[in-house]
């Protein structure tokens, strides 16, 4: 009788136990579910300077997110004011407070994210070539970690078309860029060889930062027919500069973005920067809510180019652009 009993209390300590082990799976997965829909997210932002194209790429970004998730992302949005090391210690803050995305705005920032961290997914945007950035030698489209987004790359060998369709007389192009831009550097060695072809001959005028971007910029209006800039931050972010010196000096730049153009240029065969950060920010949502696999999933482009001049340099300097270019709004 006693075993019997004994039998019985096992059995009874068991079902408890099947029970209780039951009910937790049940409350486990009811609080999963709430808490996956209740999901906020922190996105980090770390932008390399003020200028129009990347303030339009991080509008686009933003925009694009919050259309998606309303208040259920929030952004940590900074600003490097042009300096590299500031970006490292930005993205250092964004790992240390273990954001779940972050958006690279620019090379430097991609750079700085790709040192930082194997884990939290970077999305750069307004980045021209990014083998170049990241030091990647055998490129595919994709980089195959932690790292996707767009690029802003107009293609070369139609701007190189397009010097040569407003300046067929010229003799001389001076390939004016910052030297601690990758990118840059990458867009005026394509360049070289595309004006090559047409016959152009070239010279590179390189400054280290915006403290020498004015006696650069005096040797290359010298020296030079027809200056090019590309999508470069730091002359970006000094276009009045450049102004200063081109304009008086009777010496047009081909810009390779709409924002130089409208600073200091007369043409150019430009992108949209909102529409750039928006296709980024999409990225952005399929990452954090679908769970794309960022590891497979390739670097994005403007789906469209704009031949665009500035009316006002042009007139200045008695240029005349042939049909087909889109005056840039002031």
């Amino acid at each position: 009788m006693k075993k019997i009993k004994r039998i019985i209390a096992a059995g009874l300590c068991l079902s408890m136990v099947f029970a209780a082990t039951a009910c937790s799976k049940s409350d486990k997965s009811a609080s999963g579910g709430s808490s996956d829909k209740d999901k906020t997210y922190n996105v980090g932002i770390c932008q390399l300077v003020e200028h129009e194209a990347l303030d339009a790429a991080t509008k686009g970004f933003k925009e694009a997110l919050t259309e998606k998730l309303g208040d259920k992302v929030t952004f940590t949005e900074q600003n490097a004011a042009g300096d590299t090391p500031t970006c490292a210690t930005i993205i250092d803050g964004f790992v240390s407070s273990n954001v779940d995305l972050i958006l690279a705005n620019a090379t430097s920032p991609l750079q700085a994210a790709a040192s930082a961290t194997t884990t939290i997914p970077v999305l750069g945007t307004s980045i021209t070539d990014y083998a170049t950035a990241l030091d990647m030698s055998d490129w595919s489209g994709k980089t195959g970690r932690n790292i996707s987004g767009t690029s802003d790359l107009a293609p070369l060998s139609e701007q190189a078309a397009m010097l040569h369709e407003i300046f067929p007389d010229a003799k001389k192009v001076g390939l004016f860029y910052c030297s601690a831009e990758p990118n840059s550097k990458y867009q005026v060695d394509v360049m070289n060889d595309e004006l090559t072809k047409l016959g152009y001959t070239c010279e590179y005028f390189a400054f280290t930062d915006s403290n020498d971007i004015q006696s650069v910029c005096e040797k290359a209006a010298n020296a030079s027919d027809v200056i090019y800039i590309p999508t470069d931050n730091t002359a970006a972010s000094s276009t009045s500069v450049i102004d200063n010196v081109c304009r008086p000096a009777k010496v047009p730049v081909i810009a390779g973005e709409e924002g130089i153009c409208k600073g200091c240029g007369v043409a150019t065969l430009s992108i949209s920067y909102y529409d750039l950060g928006y296709t980024t920010g999409e990225m952005a949502y399929d990452i954090l809510v679908n769970g794309a696999d960022i590891t497979t999933m390739d670097i994005k482009f403007a789906p469209n180019v704009t031949k665009e001049y500035n009316k006002e340099i042009c007139d200045d300097l008695g240029i005349k652009v042939p049909d087909g270019y889109e005056a840039i709004a002031k």
